[in-house]
C-alpha cells in the first residue's frame, strides 16, 4: 500500500495524529511493558485483549482489568511501573513509515498535532526517539484532558490549540476508541489499520 491511499481528503486545514500504533509502532513494546509489569503484580493481560484497548488511557485500562478480572491492582503504582518499563524499551520503537510520510509531506503547509491516549511525557519521549517531535506544533496527552478516548476531548483541545475548527481537521487513528473520539469531535478520520490489512493481502 502507498501513502496515496491514506492521503487526507480535501479540503482540510489541519491534521491530528494518534501516536501509538499510528505514527509510532509502539504497540508491541507497550505489550511487553504491560505483561512484565502486570505479572510482577500477579496479574496478566491477553494480547488480543490488549489490542482491543488501543487508545484507552493507561489508568483506565488498569481500572478495567480490576473490574473485569477482580484484580486488586493499585492504579498509581501499576501505572508508574508500566510506564517505567516502556521507557526502558523505548529505543525499540520504530515509525510507521506510511503515516509519517503524510506528516512530513504536510509539514509547514498546515498545522499538525498529536493527540494520544498516552501521557504527555511519554508521547514526547516517543516522538523524540523517532526524531519526529519538530513536525508537530501541538501535543495533547491523556493527562491534558479530563476524559480520554473514546471521549472527544483530546481532539477538540488539539483543534482549539491549533486555532482550527473541528470540521476542518482530519484525524489519523488505529484504534476503535480513537476513531469514535474523532467522530464525536466532528472530524473526518482515517483508519490506518488499512495499512496492516493491505500488507497481509500482499
Amino acid at each position: 500500500m502507498t501513502t496515496l491511499d491514506i492521503n487526507p481528503p480535501e479540503p482540510y486545514k489541519a491534521l491530528i495524529f494518534d501516536c501509538d500504533g499510528t505514527l509510532a509502532d509502539t504497540m508491541p513494546v507497550h505489550y511487553i511493558a504491560w505483561t512484565s509489569s502486570l505479572r510482577s503484580f500477579g496479574a496478566d493481560l491477553a494480547e488480543d485483549h490488549f489490542y482491543r484497548l488501543g487508545g484507552v488511557p493507561t489508568d483506565k485500562i488498569i481500572q478495567m482489568l480490576n473490574d473485569e478480572f477482580g484484580y486488586g491492582l493499585d492504579v498509581e503504582k501499576t501505572y508508574e511501573d508500566k510506564e517505567r518499563r516502556y521507557v526502558e524499551l523505548i529505543d525499540q520503537v520504530r515509525e510507521v513509515e506510511a503515516v509519517v510520510a503524510i506528516a512530513r509531506k504536510n509539514f509547514g503547509k498546515v498545522p499538525m498535532a498529536v493527540a494520544s491516549g498516552g501521557t504527555h511525557d511519554i508521547v514526547e519521549a516517543t516522538l523524540g526517539v523517532l526524531k519526529l517531535r519538530d513536525l508537530f506544533g501541538v501535543i495533547v496527552g491523556a493527562d491534558d484532558v479530563t476524559h480520554g478516548k473514546p471521549h472527544p476531548d483530546c481532539f477538540l483541545l488539539a483543534a482549539e490549540k491549533m486555532g482550527v475548527a473541528p470540521e476542518d481537521c482530519v484525524v489519523y487513528e488505529d484504534g476503535d476508541p480513537g476513531i469514535e473520539a474523532a467522530e464525536r469531535a466532528g472530524m473526518r478520520v482515517i483508519d490506518v489499520r488499512v495499512l496492516t490489512r493491505e500488507a497481509v493481502k500482499s
